[in-house]
């Protein structure tokens, strides 16, 4: 489509390292009943691969817990004495990280590691924890619920257990995709949606709505023969589900004298939501505390007069990094964009001015397998594209920039989203 209406067009491709599941994850042993992934157990983040079968020793648990926070199970290289070498530990959380739990049963000779809840009030469901990326973990993790760590607390000394996390990290090419307008390369602004879906579902609302919104804004302007003095850079972005990594790749890719030709980025994700509300990414800060670098409160300054001036009611949304303007914010370049709502309920404020349902999400197929065609409310897409083209055209006739610093220095914040093991996005120091 970008070819045939003149662009010329760049495929930029980058490889993802990715772990994949080499056998299904299990925790198992005879007496337990059949122990289900994601509600028994779930694998930690940075865990080792491996499967074992072997007896299980408890580390200095409590059943029931203490109720003056003293948990501290494994939280000493003492607590493991006369710990067995070639047996799975079982460790309480609580107390000191799991880093190093972990780290004192590796020394003590252990072949995995259970690490069940602490059993405390609101404390003994399954939870999603991650281990330090800097330490070169050999041993599978698993977190168990408080229940589980019970169970196999209770089974008979010499009972075995077996853990089967083998996993292997492959690497898989993908690419983004760049369409460049023309106009002054040292004011660039650029434009983006993310490619990819996550694997439980079609992704047609995220992200075929950004998708479709950017790539039509493009062909539109070049069949009108749009020629703004600044250049329009359209982006679509691979790997964003897996964390931010086609606009990480592009953004830290970029010299210090190149990233200061970008003069701002525009981010459409997931911009026609079937329960929808028009949200406008908190530039500014005013209302979440959290600003953009200089010059992305003006950006949603220009969403925002456009609703205003066609009737239309919007909001501000937490300007956190989630989608890919992510990496720009964080390089201080000014950013902003649209959204209309992904797994929160929607209020009865919000359906008020909105219309829709208070109470169900602004799009209750958010990841799921009912995301397609039928999952759009095409009339908030068309508005949502309104404002966008008024912002982009906006900053495209911009003569003196915007929030123009210096950026010689990466500015990471301190978690950044990444993927492990179980497929899923974790959030990693």
């Amino acid at each position: 489509q970008l070819e045939g209406a003149g662009y010329a067009v760049n495929v930029a491709e980058f490889d993802i390292q990715q772990d994949q599941w080499d056998a299904p994850p299990e925790v198992s042993a005879d007496g337990l009943p059949t122990l289900e992934y994601g509600v028994d157990f779930y694998v930690f983040g940075e865990s080792g691969s491996g499967s074992v079968t072997a007896a299980v020793s408890a580390v200095d648990v409590s059943f029931p817990p203490p109720g003056d926070g003293s948990l501290s199970s494994g939280c000493e290289a003492e607590d493991f004495d006369g710990f067995e070498s070639g047996r799975i530990a079982l460790i309480q959380r609580g107390g000191c990280t799991f880093q190093t739990k972990v780290t004192h049963a590796e020394d003590a000779g252990a072949s995995a590691v259970l690490i069940f809840n602490t059993g405390t009030s609101g404390m003994t469901d399954i939870y999603g924890g991650t281990l330090d990326a800097d330490v070169e973990n050999s041993l599978p993790v698993a977190a168990i619920t408080y229940s589980v760590g019970e169970q196999i607390a209770a089974l008979a000394p010499e009972a075995t257990v077996t853990v089967v996390l083998a996993f292997s990290t492959v690497s898989m090419p993908t690419q983004n995709i760049f369409a460049d307008l023309g106009g002054d390369a040292s004011q660039t602004v650029v434009i983006g949606a993310h490619l990819d879906s996550v694997p439980a579902g079609p992704g047609i609302n995220d992200n075929g709505s950004g998708v479709a919104l950017t790539l039509e804004m493009a062909l539109q302007l070049a069949e009108q023969g749009v020629s703004p003095p600044n250049n329009l850079r359209f982006a679509f972005w691979g790997g964003e589900e897996l964390g931010l990594l086609g606009s990480f790749d592009y953004v830290l890719g970029l010299e210090d004298v190149e990233r200061e030709t970008i003069m701002a980025n525009l981010n459409f994700d997931m911009v026609a939501s079937p329960n929808p509300a028009r949200m406008i990414y908190d530039g500014n800060g005013d209302t979440f505390g959290e600003s953009g670098p200089i010059g992305s409160g003006d950006i949603e300054a220009l969403f925002t007069t456009w609703f205003e001036a066609n009737g239309l009611v919007s909001q501000e949304t937490p300007f956190d990094g989630r989608s890919d303007y992510g990496p720009f914010i964080w390089t201080g370049i000014p950013a902003g964009g649209l959204f209309t709502g992904a797994e929160q309920p929607k209020t009865s404020g919000e359906a008020e001015s909105y219309g829709g349902d208070a109470g169900v999400a602004y799009d209750p197929c958010y990841h799921r397998d009912c995301d397609t065609i039928e999952n759009l409310d095409l009339d908030v897409l068309d508005q949502m594209a309104g404002a966008a083209v008024h912002a982009t055209l906006s900053l495209a006739y911009l003569e003196e920039g915007l929030g123009r610093k210096a950026r010689s220095v990466v500015r990471l914040p301190d978690w950044i989203p990444v993927s492990c093991a179980a497929h899923d996005r974790v959030w990693r120091r």
